[in-house]
């Protein structure tokens, strides 16, 4: 007999939730299948066999929060699936062992047991959306040349073209039954996944024990869209990424840290830990919430090598195939509310880090040029919120100050050290 263990993770993350078994009990287990697919605070991760054979027993139930180093399995090396002792003569039962395979959805054992076809291929992030809405992984359609299910395929997917039989399986797998409040009103109650509420645990955190404060300005984008425009079909033909706004801002942001390096710090304890490297972490909307995975290097990397890392990075956030390596080590973040069309707001800090940079939507605003002249320009506010226990408010206005001259006159990017 062999276990299978939750290995280590990564260095801040000691347990997960299991969201989904990929092999049930009888079925057979080579070694580097996956397993079980668990979902810790950052990423989804799918666990491999280290050993090949029957799978005999699972320990923990879709649900259940384990720990790195707990047995979750055990796997038969010897080959044979191991029924109970009473039944062990009833070979006659043993094609039932094989059901399991033709498995979508854990919570809909009907239609698993009538989906006749192997087990779907379908991406952590799309299993776990069609565990939400209660949709059976076997009716939805993919145009992926491999047959591979995506989020989108899901979202995309019509219910109501479902066939029959496997309808009345869904509601008990979308949600709790509707609950009334007092009044007669209906609502609905749907569980927090793991990431979410770790987003809300540490967003609070943060405003607990950070002495976070923010300050504004706004960047007159006029000659930083001049340049786009101007250089952007040639930028596309030499590199093939688009050349966009971001890997201005990141360029900017990391000359305005070397000048005022206490805002690419951290706390720990009663020191202060100076960073002599620019890893800045990009806010990216995803499936299962915000994640801000890092590009490293930035003060290292041109425009082209800025735009193709977050260009990727943001691709991984979607399909929820980013490791835990892009998500560790940011010293900085900057996070663009623009492109849901957010004038203001006011960025929460994403700890241990102690500044983070908001960009907005870009609008046509009347500027005053001179005493005389008004012009419309297309005007962004910025915003950089920062730990005021060890950033002073000289120090984040002359960086939120410097962010802004650099965009202003992009040019000037090229001869920053």
């Amino acid at each position: 007999m062999a276990e299978i263990i939750v290995p280590e993770l990564a260095e801040s993350i000691t347990e997960g939730t299991v969201a989904q078994w990929l092999k049930q009990p009888g079925d057979t287990v080579n070694k580097g299948d996956y397993v079980v697919e668990l979902e810790t605070d950052k990423v989804n991760v799918e666990i491999i066999s280290e050993h090949s054979g029957v799978l005999q027993e699972i320990k923990a139930q879709e649900g259940d929060t384990v720990n790195v180093g707990e047995t979750i399995a055990i796997v038969n090396e010897s080959g044979e699936a191991a029924p109970a002792p009473e039944k062990a003569e009833e070979k006659p039962e043993a094609p039932k062992a094989e059901q399991p395979k033709a498995e979508v959805l854990h919570e809909q054992p009907a239609a698993e047991e009538k989906a006749g076809g192997q087990r779907p291929i379908a991406s952590p992030a799309a299993r776990k959306l069609a565990r939400e809405k209660g949709i059976d992984l076997s009716q939805v359609p993919t145009a992926d040349p491999l047959g591979r299910i995506r989020t989108q395929d899901v979202e995309s997917f019509n219910p109501n073209q479902a066939k029959q039989q496997a309808q009345p399986q869904k509601p008990a797998a979308a949600s709790k039954p509707a609950e009334q409040q007092a009044g007669g009103k209906e609502v609905e109650r749907i569980k927090m996944s793991r990431r979410r509420q770790t987003i809300a645990n540490r967003l609070v955190e943060v405003q607990q024990t950070a002495a976070m404060l923010t300050t504004f300005n706004e960047v007159d984008m006029t000659n930083v869209m001049n340049l786009r425009k101007k250089r952007k079909d040639k930028f596309f033909e030499e590199n093939d990424v688009k050349l966009g706004f971001m890997s201005f801002f990141t360029k900017a942001v990391v000359a305005a840290l070397k000048k005022n390096p206490y805002l690419n710090a951290e706390i720990q304890g009663n020191e202060i830990v100076l960073k002599k490297f620019y890893d800045i972490g990009i806010a990216v909307s995803a499936p299962e919430g915000l994640v801000v995975p890092v590009v490293r290097d930035a003060d290292r990397k041109n425009f082209a090598e800025i735009e193709k890392d977050i260009m990727d990075l943001a691709v991984k956030a979607r399909d929820n195939k980013l490791a835990l390596s892009d998500l560790q080590g940011g010293s900085f973040t900057i996070t663009n509310g623009g492109v849901f069309g957010s004038m203001m707001s006011t960025p929460i800090l994403n700890g241990p880090q102690v500044g983070i940079l908001g960009m907005h939507s870009i609008q046509l605003r009347p500027v005053a040029i001179d005493a005389e002249r008004m012009e419309n320009r297309p005007m962004m506010y910025i915003a950089l919120s920062y730990d005021h226990r060890i950033v002073d408010g000289k120090e984040a206005v002359t960086f939120l100050k410097r962010v802004k001259e650099l965009i202003e006159d992009p040019e000037s990017l090229l001869f920053e050290a």
